[in-house]
C-alpha cells in the first residue's frame, strides 16, 4: 500500500467523523429531541473513530507505517 493511499485512507476516515459530527448538530437542532437522529449520528462518529484509531494502532504494529516526532532534534 502506497503512501497516498493510506493518507487519503485516514482523511477519508476523518472526513466521515467530521460529516457525523455536523449531521448530530443538525438533527439535534432540527428535531428538537423527537427523534433517535442526533444520538445515531453520534453514535456513528464514535464507532468510526475508534476504528480510525485501531487501523493506526494495527498499521503501526505491522509496520505499514512509522510513528514520527514532530522535532526529532
Amino acid at each position: 500500500m502506497n503512501d497516498s493511499l493510506k493518507t487519503l485512507l485516514i482523511i477519508a476516515f476523518l472526513i466521515l467523523i467530521v460529516w457525523n459530527l455536523g449531521a448530530g448538530l443538525y438533527y439535534m437542532l432540527v428535531d428538537k429531541g423527537e427523534s433517535k437522529r442526533t444520538v445515531n449520528a453520534l453514535t456513528r462518529r464514535i464507532a468510526l473513530s475508534v476504528g480510525l484509531i485501531l487501523l493506526v494502532v494495527l498499521a503501526i504494529y505491522m509496520g505499514w507505517i512509522t510513528p514520527h516526532g514532530v522535532n526529532p532534534g
